[in-house]
């Protein structure tokens, strides 16, 4: 094997007592898979460049055991051979493209746990907000709301370790464990002296894919589809759909804005619902020969229909999304999709540390053969996971089947752009009413204690989201703010924006009372896309009469 034969050589350069020590330190890390995977990599494929001017694979192995050898004598502190040799491994991965990596064997469980659509852990929604991670939502039923965590807790330490600059993927990680341990929590509430510690035993929760769907407007159903493509997403789209059409839904919206992706499988799952069988919904081309993707379900919706994308719908969001507008069979609204057209496939490594690859092996096509994926050559890293492209135009026009010209090589672009306006002043107020929200909630706001939040609970009725905050809620905002120096904004800031505070801590207040989930019918209230997207459902009629009757084009 050249990985074990290219490690003995390596240790053979050193003194017996520099490779005794250096040995032990590796064997500790358990990293001999990693040292073994970078150097059966230059066996695999260690022919010359083809320039024929640069160094030789084997002249590169060299060099990498050398630097080895050198940090592990002259490093001035600790040195982590395991974090080495995986960067080593990220390394060699990034430089294929911005998508292939190494998943270190947490990472891959974590992985294959969220493609179940379950996981276990205590039933919150976290966000991070003015630089620390807070709860937002609270699952009713769960073992979070049985302990009493509440909106706006922010999130101090867990098992005693401080949170202090983790992000949101670092405190979930983190929260979640093994089925039935359990894991403390110290959070600071709004209005409470000192920090309140939680013990709570975790359990299985439920990660549905699909958290929102209901009657939007007389006859148009909303379905939020923004959680990823798990292995229960095309379920969860039938039993949706049934129960918004037995309430009388005649079109329907469909939000992939902040999907990341997922399961390939689910994506043709979800475009199969709505393309005639036999219609191709992608084109996977890779070393091999091409393969196509086709609709096959026999349960064809065909009411009108518009899908909703943004710059974080990704990879199955924009196979979904194009496949639909390739085929004329909904209109897109929003902002142009992330570009990731890279297929991911899993790769198990068996031998070391049961980690994984996740190695791009084939790129998607439309069905009229656009690319999805951006460029990212020439473009930094920085650049690329914020969306940002090199400036190229986009790749080469195609045509609908309708005949509408599309272009691909960027991302899903949509038939009606609707881009977000990025507001600082808005920010900034938005953070403040999250702050006086939490107060509020905990009744810590003068004359406004009847707005206290015990425990999140399911709505009544629709009605019950829509609370009206009247003028002397404002004011005790206003006054709210003036004692807090650290929110950043002043009184003629909110005066000039007052039905945006209105409405923001109307989404706020729902939040707090009924969960994130419920709340979303009080944030679309508000959502510029999501109502240019309604007035877009006669021009998605349109398209549906035109594939009904294909002579009126």
């Amino acid at each position: 094997m050249e990985g074990a034969s290219g490690a003995s050589e390596y240790m053979r350069r050193l003194t017996a007592r520099e490779a005794k020590g250096i040995s032990r330190r590796i064997a500790r890390a358990g990293s001999g898979l990693a040292l073994a995977l970078i150097l059966s990599a230059v066996a695999l494929w260690g022919r010359p460049s083809l320039g024929g001017d640069g160094p030789t694979p084997a002249q590169i192995k060299e060099d990498f055991l050398e630097a080895m050898r050198l940090v592990h004598l002259h490093y001035a502190g600790e040195v982590d051979s395991a974090a080495l040799l995986t960067a080593a491994i990220r390394g060699m991965l990034a430089a294929l493209d911005p998508h292939s990596n190494y998943l270190t064997p947490r990472e891959y469980a974590d992985l294959r746990q969220e493609q179940e659509s379950e996981f276990f852990g205590i039933g919150v929604t976290i966000n991070q907000r003015r630089g620390r991670v807070y709860v937002i939502s609270v699952i009713p039923g769960t073992p979070a709301d049985r302990a009493g965590l509440r909106y706006g807790d922010a999130i101090l330490a867990v098992d005693g370790r401080s949170a202090e600059g983790w992000s949101t993927q670092e405190v979930a990680r983190r929260v979640r464990g093994e089925r039935g341990t359990t894991v403390e929590l110290t959070v600071e509430r709004a209005g409470e002296a000192a920090p309140l510690t939680f013990r709570i035993t975790r359990a299985p929760i439920p990660l549905p894919t699909i958290r929102t769907a209901f009657v939007i407007r007389p006859g148009v159903g909303y379905i939020g589809l923004t959680w990823g493509f798990q292995s229960t997403t095309t379920e969860e789209l039938d039993e949706q759909l049934r129960r918004l059409k037995a309430q009388g839904i005649k079109a329907l919206i469909l939000d992939l804005r902040g999907n990341p992706g997922g399961l390939l499988d689910q994506a043709i799952g979800i475009a199969s619902r709505f393309l005639r069988p036999g219609e191709t919904i992608v084109r996977i081309r890779g070393r091999t020969r091409e393969r196509h993707f086709k609709a096959e379900s026999e349960r064809v919706e065909d009411m009108p229909m518009v899908v909703l994308i943004n710059r974080a719908s990704a990879s199955a969001s924009e196979i979904v999304a194009g496949a639909l507008q390739d085929h004329d069979r909904a209109l897109i609204v929003g902002e142009t999709s992330f570009g990731k057209g890279l297929v991911q496939t899993v790769i198990p490594l068996l031998r070391g540390t049961a980690g994984a690859l996740t190695l791009s092996t084939a790129r998607y096509y439309t069905p009229s053969g656009r690319l999805i994926q951006r460029e990212y050559r020439n473009i930094s890293a920085y650049d690329y996971r914020l969306g940002r492209s090199n400036g190229r135009p986009p790749g080469p026009a195609a045509r609908t089947d309708g005949g509408r010209r599309v272009y691909g090589g960027g991302g899903i672009e949509p038939d009606i752009p609707v881009p977000v306006k990025l507001d600082p002043v808005r920010q900034r107020l938005f953070g403040a009413v999250f702050e006086f929200t939490r107060h509020l909630i905990n009744g810590r706001i003068p004359r406004f204690e009847h707005f206290r939040v015990e425990r999140q609970r399911e709505p009544a009725s629709p009605k019950d989201l829509f609370i009206e905050v009247e003028d002397p809620l404002i004011e005790a905002f206003i006054a709210f703010v003036a004692r807090r120096n650290d929110l950043g904004v002043t009184e003629k800031e909110i005066r000039a924006h007052l039905e945006y505070v209105r409405q923001k801590i109307r989404e706020e207040v729902a939040t707090a009372r009924f969960g994130i989930d419920a709340a979303t019918r009080v944030i679309l209230q508000s959502d510029e896309q999501v109502q240019r997207a309604l007035e877009a459902i006669p021009q998605a009629r349109q398209l549906v009469e035109n594939l009904r009757h294909p002579r009126r084009r």
